[in-house]
């Protein structure tokens, strides 16, 4: 049979095999896992077969305990059931795991082996997630790259029917899981050849049956269960023999060498490493390299760790082996070493020379591996043994325990026959995607190897990605970063200021720019440093104009296809002939199933690139400028973590950071200080917002939606205004005599998105949108704006006008520009930020809210703003009762002191009605802060020890007002029982849902909050059921404030309810209208204003308010805030979106999606008279 060749990544590997041997997949999405549920539901959704004949039963659950919990139930009736995960979500699974293992249940738990969360979460991988769940009893088997994937999950799943015990089959996070590569792909045919089917129907004839009944699950005493977990042993013993069966069946049908362990490198090594994952390919580089250099140096790559293949790796080790180093990919605190080290450990002391075994760290949260560190580790291996470090960590510089090796410079080992790119895009605009396309071209038209490795930053849409693509004759083993590039592409000009981009370009290389510029203004304005370095390295430079295409072509900031079909003219992979219909296949293929017009203007902007693409010819001067080398933390008026943390970070050089550094930097713990992202100044839009003065009506709208606070109304008096910049254009302030008005942008933090524009009521509008180079000079005014006192408020706070007069304390997130959370969180802390303190779930809203190196929450000049902390993605409702049940008992304590000093007499008159006034009003938000500051100013000049006593708790004068922030896919599904047990508590917070009715942050998978009909991953054929009704299920206790608004459509009703919810004194929920770049809203995120009032309008999403007050009163608790409700614009409200409108595509029968959705507006109907009901 011929080889099947396809490039793909890990996750997709893993998939593959999985699905041939899975009847039923219980599925939770976790980056990085979800791509394989998300893969296997779409090959069910197409109707795919297993090896069985059968398409796969998928069940999205609501957590990863309840796909657990599914997987068990299924395993246990004797159905083949699989699921997949990472990180906390392998720890969520652990209590099935046990029960799993020891009812001796075959089954494969696929594992993207990612970081665990302790002080801040990462997505990453490393291997802290599996290592914490080696107890289990399931056996693991780890792999080092894509086709070890597709090759060794095969062996899991075969070795676990005929063993009967199941597998965690593991690879690395992202390295391995979303690392495209050219690979073998094994036939469907060749795994039922290799099934053991006799095993399988022993499995099957187990399975509960009330046809034969018996008891399971039972309960037992310490009589005999200690013998119980004995009996399961000969199954451990017999495993290890069962996967080398299998893997020699792989051998022969692949021609590979694969066993329990593999040795490579000298057979008389004196130095051995010994590791696991995606490192190996990289440590096998490194063998070779030093070998050829005269070491005598080898490796031994675990495959199989559970059961630990004792006899076999002393079986591979080289005798004449002295010094042997273990790396771990995981930190046990408290441990004498990681996991690895203490296995190997104990099976060495079994060796006949009983070598010197050291262990190491290495590659946390996806660090990269590089063979310089390798090298390190070899070369510790030689100095005496009373020198050597028993413990240590390679790739950072640890100056606090001092248990780094030494860094130096990256050696790369990629053969020079292989060709390296670089890309660095905007997330977003098309960029990763463009280089996935553009790998699959070369992997699956050439009889290249490829691969393709792609790192983001944690913004969102706006952030920075890098694209790490080789392809070459040879078999490509360099898992790291592209180091020493033949080709770099740079896809937004922002970046020429703030990264050194053609860093590592090779002599002879190709930079490719993306730029407004003509040819002359780049000569003029491109920076010294880069000009220099492309004319001593002879660098063939281009620029090209891609965003001028994209939007002639109708794709607005989307220029993936502009720049891929850029990269292929420029280097001679393919000709112009070949590569151009197969980038045309690859767009039919991504959007042909969304829009067939997107694929045309697509089309025509491929066509349209290579006429557009410029030469500049560099100039010989260019070689002698003279550039200044940069100095770190240069601005000592700028914060020392800005300039020692912040800043580097952002410039690409945190892993130049020592742990001292951190630590000296107030990081110890995971902490970062308030109001960081403010120094960040990306610059990332193409056009920003103009204000045009004589236009404006001062209703402040365009602040009101600004979702980055890069707009802002300013008040300046006269004094201030003699300090004014020259283009400081004022307008006088309506109602407050004496006062400048002024709307302000940031452009440095403007995102582009255009919500300003389209919110303007004015009838010539008062903001238009203009190349943000024209608006360049608005850096100075917005500089003297943010010197403005602070005024008293001219308006009501409440209002729309009023709110945005209050500073926000949420500002220049990294949040996608246009997103729909961002309004919600701001407006709260413009109106509470003070005294706000939050628990955010992990979700979209944690990461723009709180990745390194900056956070947008920010702080009033009286130093006082939100205190924000993430717990976990399940728990956040808990955490948030937890913060306000400690407030409560340490503000409890105060009041139990006034008590006292009432009680005694003490203090002066005006000292004792100031504190009888803030025991009066304890309870109360509204006025706390103006108590608070009386009370404490009174009792500064008493000087009664016990008076004095309580001014020490002055930090708790002030009622918090308790937030519970997260979105739907928290509040819906994983942490909807935290948040019923909330409700149900009746303690006074305020929970915030932000309502996407999608999994966003994961990538958009399916939640109970999607509605029936939409698509999304994990219902790649539209939603078969009925969105959840969260608020009506809040309502039930009758005593919780309930309200669903939509900030966008009706601000003044989400004013109304916000004020509501936070003054009710019990517990209240808030569940917000947020659009969401997932929704594919026609037109774009600047269209989600309109497309708010859409859904307000057609009864898609109705507003409301529940206020048990009004009930204490008498009066009817439910209020209808949209009466003119018209249903008959809903199906046009939902063509208006791709989630429902590629239902035609996908599903090729109109009658059919039109029932779908008939069905969404009749679900949407019912739930509206379920609510009118309500207020009869």
């Amino acid at each position: 049979m011929m080889k099947t060749m396809k490039t793909m990544d890990g996750n997709t590997a893993a998939a593959h095999i999985s699905y041939a041997f899975t009847e039923v997949a219980g599925i939770y999405p976790i980056t990085p896992s979800s791509t394989m549920a998300e893969v296997v539901d779409e090959w069910a959704e197409q109707g795919r077969k297993n090896i069985f004949n059968e398409t796969v039963k998928v069940v999205e659950m609501q957590s990863e305990a309840g796909a657990a919990g599914t997987v068990h139930g299924s395993l246990k009736t004797g159905v083949l059931t699989t699921t997949y995960t990472a990180s906390q979500g392998l720890l969520l699974m652990i209590p099935n795991m046990f029960k799993i293992a020891g009812e001796l249940l075959p089954t494969v738990f696929h594992v993207a082996a990612r970081a665990v969360s302790t002080n801040a979460l990462s997505i990453f991988g490393d291997h802290s997630d599996v290592m914490a769940a080696r107890q289990t009893g399931f056996c693991m088997l780890a792999e080092g790259g894509v086709q070890e994937v597709m090759d060794l999950s095969a062996v899991a799943h075969l070795a676990s029917i005929e063993g009967k015990l199941p597998f965690m089959n593991f690879f690395d996070g992202f390295r391995t899981s979303h690392e495209l590569q050219k690979i073998e792909v094994i036939d469907y045919e060749d795994l039922k050849a290799m099934m053991n089917w006799e095993a399988l129907a022993d499995f099957r004839k187990l399975g509960m049956n009330p046809n034969r009944p018996n008891v399971s699950g039972t309960a037992q005493n310490p009589d005999i269960h200690f013998q119980q977990r004995e009996t399961v042993n000969r199954y451990y013993d017999e495993m290890p023999a069962i996967v080398q069966k299998y893997m020699n069946k792989i051998n022969e049908l692949r021609g590979t060498n694969y066993d329990l362990t593999n040795y490579y490198g000298d057979p008389e090594a004196t130095e051995v490493i010994i590791a696991m994952g995606s490192a190996s390919p990289t440590i096998q580089q490194t063998v070779d390299y030093l070998n050829q250099n005269g070491r005598k140096v080898g490796f031994l790559d675990i495959h199989l760790y559970r059961p630990f293949p004792a006899e076999n790796l002393l079986e591979k080790l080289p005798a004449t082996v002295e010094k042997v180093a273990v790396l771990d990919r995981t930190k046990e605190p408290g441990s004498d070493g990681e996991p690895l080290l203490l296995d190997v450990q104990s099976v060495l002391y079994r060796h006949t020379n009983r070598p010197i075994v050291i262990g190491g760290r290495y590659g946390i949260a996806s660090k990269d591996v590089t063979p310089d560190q390798i090298v390190a580790v070899f070369d510790h291996l030689l100095v005496p043994a009373a020198d050597m470090k028993q413990r240590f960590t390679v790739g950072i510089k640890d100056d606090v325990t001092n248990l780094s090796l030494p860094m130096s410079d990256v050696l790369d080992l990629t053969p020079k026959s292989t060709f390296q790119a670089k890309f660095w895009g905007l997330g977003s605009d098309g960029t990763v995607g463009a280089n996935k396309q553009a790998i699959k071209i070369i992997g699956n038209n050439t009889d290249y190897y490829a691969q393709a490795y792609f790192s983001y930053d944690s913004k969102k849409s706006g952030g920075l990605t890098n694209s790490h693509l080789r392809f070459g004759k040879e078999p490509i083993l360099s898992t790291y970063n592209v180091e020493a590039a033949d080709f770099v592409g740079c896809h937004n000009s922002a970046y020429i200021h703030q990264y050194d981009l053609v860093k590592g370009l090779k002599d002879g290389g190709t930079f490719l720019l993306n730029t407004v510029w003509d040819e002359e203004k780049v000569k003029k304005l491109l920076p010294g440093r880069i000009k220099r370095y492309l004319a001593e390295h002879d660098i063939n430079f281009y620029i090209i104009n891609a965003m001028e295409i994209a939007q002639k072509t109708g794709l607005g900031g989307r220029i993936n296809q502009v720049m891929s079909t850029a990269f292929f003219e420029l280097t001679d992979i393919m000709d112009h002939d070949t590569y151009l219909p197969l980038l045309k296949a690859e767009v039919d293929a991504a959007y042909g199933k969304k829009s067939r017009t997107i694929v045309e203007r697509n089309c025509e902007a491929i066509d349209a690139t290579v006429a557009e693409l410029r030469k500049v010819e560099i100039p010989a001067e260019w070689a002698e400028i003279e550039v200044r080398p940069q100095v770190n933390g240069e601005d000592q008026n700028k914060p020392a973590y800005i300039r020692n943390i912040l800043e580097p970070i952002n410039r690409q050089e945190g892993n130049q950071l020592s742990v001292n550094d951190l630590i000296e930097n107030g990081m110890l713990g995971g902490v970062m200080p308030s109001g960081t992202a403010a120094y960040e100044k990306r610059g990332i839009a193409l056009e920003v917002p103009e204000w045009i003065p004589e236009a404006c009506t001062m209703c402040n709208e365009c602040a009101f939606v600004c979702p980055h606070a890069a707009i802002r109304p300013f008040l300046a008096d006269e004094a201030e205004m003699e300090a004014a910049p020259e283009g400081f254009i004022t307008r006088d302030m309506r109602g407050k005599d004496g006062f400048k008005y002024r709307i302000q942008v940031s452009l440095e933090d403007c995102t582009g998105c255009g919500l300003c524009v389209e919110a303007c009521p004015a009838k010539e509008k008062a903001l238009v949108m203009k190349s943000y180079e024209d608006q360049r000079d608005q850096a100075v005014n917005w500089a003297f704006a943010m010197t403005l006192r602070q005024k008293e408020n001219p308006a009501k706070k409440f209002s729309v006008k009023g709110s945005q007069f209050e500073q926000p304390l949420l500002e220049f997130s990294g949040a996608c520009g246009g997103c729909g959370e961002t309004p919600y969180v701001k407006l709260l802390t413009q109106l509470y930020g003070d005294r706000m303190m939050v628990a955010n779930t992990t979700g979209c809203s944690s990461i723009w809210g709180g990745s390194a190196p900056a956070t947008p929450y920010t702080v009033n000049k009286d130093g006082r703003g939100p205190a924000w902390s993430n717990s976990l993605f399940e728990d956040n409702a808990e955490y948030g009762l937890g913060m306000h049940v400690a407030n409560e008992t340490k503000r409890n304590r105060v009041a139990n002191k006034v008590e006292a000093a009432l009680d005694k007499g003490i203090g002066s008159e005006d000292t004792r009605a100031q504190l009888q006034d803030w025991l009066d009003h304890i309870l109360e938000g509204e006025g706390s802060q103006q108590r608070a500051a009386k009370l404490g100013a009174t009792l500064s000049e008493e000087t009664d020890e016990a008076l004095q006593s309580i001014l020490a708790d002055k930090d708790m004068f002030v009622k918090p007002s308790q937030w519970i922030i997260g979105g739907d896919g928290w509040a819906y599904d994983i942490g909807f029982s935290g948040i019923d047990h909330v409700l149900a508590s009746g303690e006074d917070v305020n929970i915030l849902v932000m309502d996407n009715e999608v999994y966003a942050n994961t990538g958009g998978q399916m939640s109970k909050a999607t509605p029936s009909a939409a698509i999304a991953k994990f219902a790649a054929g539209g939603k078969k059921t009925k969105k959840k009704d969260l608020g009506m299920i809040a309502m039930t206790y009758r005593d919780v404030y309930v309200a669903q608004v939509a900030i966008e459509a009706n601000p003044t009703q989400a004013l109304k309810a916000i004020q509501e919810a936070e003054a009710y004194p019990g517990p209240s929920l808030i569940i917000g209208y947020t659009p969401c770049i997932n929704h594919g809203i026609r037109g774009g995120m600047s269209q989600s204003i309109e497309e708010s009032k859409k859904a307000v309008e057609s009864g898609y999403w109705p507003l409301y308010r529940f206020d048990p007050v009004r009930a204490q009163k008498g009066k009817d608790p439910m209020r209808i805030d949209f009466k003119k409700t018209d249903f008959s614009k809903m199906n046009a409200f939902l063509e208006g979106q791709t989630r429902f409108s590629a239902l035609h595509n996908i599903k090729k029968d109109d009658e059919l999606v039109e029932e779908m959705l008939n069905q969404t507006v009749e679900d949407m109907e019912e739930r509206a008279k379920s609510y009118t009901e309500l207020t009869k």
